[in-house]
């Protein structure tokens, strides 16, 4: 059997339109840290490549463990100034502060992640390696909701995240350490802009 977490964990991944909350478990992630407007960055290209091809070189080298699919690549994102959330647009890209990631399953341990960047070493893809690392993230009380559209659109529907949260006694709790999350459903390569499907994740906390 197969395991594909969208299909698993459909609460983490397949909410609705409407926003709602949940407690986030604990798992694990290979994440790639960065800065810089994602549409023009190259290190934002070179980190979403290295986390695919890290991604790749773990499941290939574990086929004998479990047979699963690649989780959709997620993104931690916050901005170089007093930003904390609310619905605002951000008009100047460049001040991205992101932490793209990749789900691991459980058995991706210390050494599964050393083995994996051996292997990935010596095909001499020319790739960073090093900016790749293992950890394990518990977001714990988040409110989120699925926004469909562009992601210049998103704003509206943090906005609606937001107000949720606070019209139903919560306080938003994003900080250095826990940040505005999106979790990348579509394929923007293959979907149109208004199709995209995005899961917005904003951390809480009760007043």
């Amino acid at each position: 059997m197969v395991i594909d977490y969208k299909k698993t964990d459909k609460d983490l991944y397949l909410p609705k339109i409407t926003p709602s909350v949940i407690d986030v478990p604990q798992m694990n992630f290979i994440t790639v840290d960065g800065k810089g407007d994602p549409n023009t960055s190259a290190e934002y290209t070179a980190a979403v490549e290295l986390l695919y091809r890290f991604s790749y070189a773990i499941k290939m080298g574990s086929k004998s463990i479990l047979e699963y699919v690649v989780p959709p690549l997620e993104g931690l994102w916050s901005v170089d100034d007093d930003f904390r959330g609310g619905g605002a647009s951000i008009s100047d890209k460049s001040k991205f502060i992101w932490t793209m990631m990749i789900r691991q399953p459980d058995f991706v341990t210390a050494d599964v992640f050393e083995t994996s960047k051996f292997a990935l070493a010596k095909k001499k893809l020319n790739l960073d390696i090093a900016k790749v690392k293992l950890e394990t993230i518990t977001e714990g009380l988040c409110v989120q909701v699925m926004h469909i559209g562009s992601y210049d659109d998103e704003p509206a529907t943090v906005a609606a995240l937001d107000g949720f949260a606070i019209q139903n006694g919560y306080v938003l709790d994003i900080n250095d350490s826990r940040r505005h999350h999106e979790i990348y459903i579509s394929d923007p390569r293959k979907s149109a802009p208004e199709k995209l499907k995005t899961v917005l994740r904003h951390p809480i906390r009760r007043k």
